[in-house]
């Protein structure tokens, strides 16, 4: 029973990366999922109040940076609130149409045709589609960052110290 509950463990770490380019998949919660099935399956004694704190942190780092690099990027590069938003919208959609794909192309489509709307000008629009793929791929990275060290201090603590 303990090999099936390791290979959930890792099927949600292999599930959790996945979402990274996927976002209808909320990737750190499920590795959270990882972390609560070996916590309750295999050994709820080795992982340490120190991990728990530390993954609250990270988790929290994940969604808040998240936000604000989106939010960021977009402003920088010149685009409005509703350009975040459809930039949002468009991951969110793109990942059903024209997978992998589409959660760049859509949301990169969305600004523009939202910032025209907004009676701004081509290259503006286009200006702030592009501070959309750049928090994208900015976001994505630091994730992916994020939830490595994560996924890394989970071994260390429940093979390692213990």
């Amino acid at each position: 029973m303990e090999i099936v509950l390791w290979l959930l463990v890792i099927a949600a770490f292999i599930v959790a990366f996945i979402g990274l380019i996927k976002p209808i998949i909320p990737a750190v919660l499920v590795l959270w999922i990882g972390f609560l099935i070996y916590q309750f399956g295999i050994n709820n004694e080795t992982l340490s109040w120190l991990f728990w704190l530390a993954m609250v942190f990270f988790t929290l780092l994940i969604f808040i940076s998240d936000l604000l690099m989106n939010r960021y990027f977009v402003n920088r590069f010149g685009g409005s609130k509703k350009g975040e938003w459809a930039a949002l919208i468009g991951v969110i959609i793109g990942s059903f149409v024209f997978p992998p794909f589409g959660i760049l192309i859509v949301p990169f489509i969305l600004v523009i045709i939202v910032e025209m709307a907004q009676q701004r000008r081509f290259d503006q629009a286009l200006k702030a589609s592009f501070g959309s793929l750049v928090a994208f791929f900015s976001s994505t990275l630091m994730q992916a960052i994020v939830m490595l060290i994560m996924v890394i201090w989970f071994f260390v603590d429940a093979l390692l110290i213990n």
